[in-house]
């Protein structure tokens, strides 16, 4: 594919805010994942891969999973312009079935909202991740000024610990990390980071 030609695709998705956006979670998530360990990632939720595929140079396998075939279409078109030998994609949604597949580490980045039922896809990843696996989950801060009917306005530390502590998992940490202007439905808005283990 011509350059130009891929760049308009992703330029379809790919807006400078969220290009913006998933730089600085980049940032954090690569700080969580330690080089020297060689391990397998599944990005949930990941559109065009605008967060995994920066991550491919210290895990040794991704697996770009995602309910869209068009966002996947422009991942699989990134992956191969950056001759990424270690990426590949699968179309799915967990809500709806649950592949057989393993992982080191499972990465949400802004998909939780988007998830009605909170406990039961964070089980689904649960059961999906290896023992002494790592789920990271980059997501807004609980946020009070925002309602919309298909989205959660965000999560409270202690409740989403909660949750995570009722499934199972272990060595909970959530913390934010950034504030940004207008990043949420138009809101100023924080995100965290929550790394927790099976």
């Amino acid at each position: 594919m011509e350059n130009s030609v891929f760049e308009n695709i992703a330029k379809r998705y790919d807006s400078e805010e969220r290009i913006e956006l998933a730089k600085i979670i980049v940032k954090e998530v690569r700080k969580e994942l330690s080089k020297n360990e060689s391990k397998s990632l599944i990005d949930y939720g990941s559109g065009t891969g605008l967060v995994s595929l920066e991550l491919s140079d210290i895990v040794d396998s991704i697996l770009l999973v995602d309910s869209s075939e068009q966002m996947l279409e422009v991942a699989k078109a990134k992956i191969s312009h950056k001759g990424l030998t270690n990426s590949k994609i699968l179309c799915s949604d967990f809500t709806q079935e649950t592949p057989e597949i393993k992982a080191d580490i499972i990465l949400m980045s802004l998909v939780l909202l988007h998830v009605p039922d909170t406990k039961r896809i964070l089980k689904e990843l649960f059961n999906i991740l290896n023992d002494n696996g790592k789920l990271i989950i980059v997501d807004f801060d609980k946020n009070h000024s925002i309602n919309h009917p298909k989205v959660h306005n965000g999560f409270a530390h202690n409740e989403l610990t909660k949750i995570l502590d009722e499934i199972g998992f272990k060595s909970i940490k959530i913390k934010t990390f950034h504030h940004g202007h207008k990043i949420f439905m138009n809101q100023d808005a924080s995100m965290f980071m929550s790394s927790s283990i099976k």
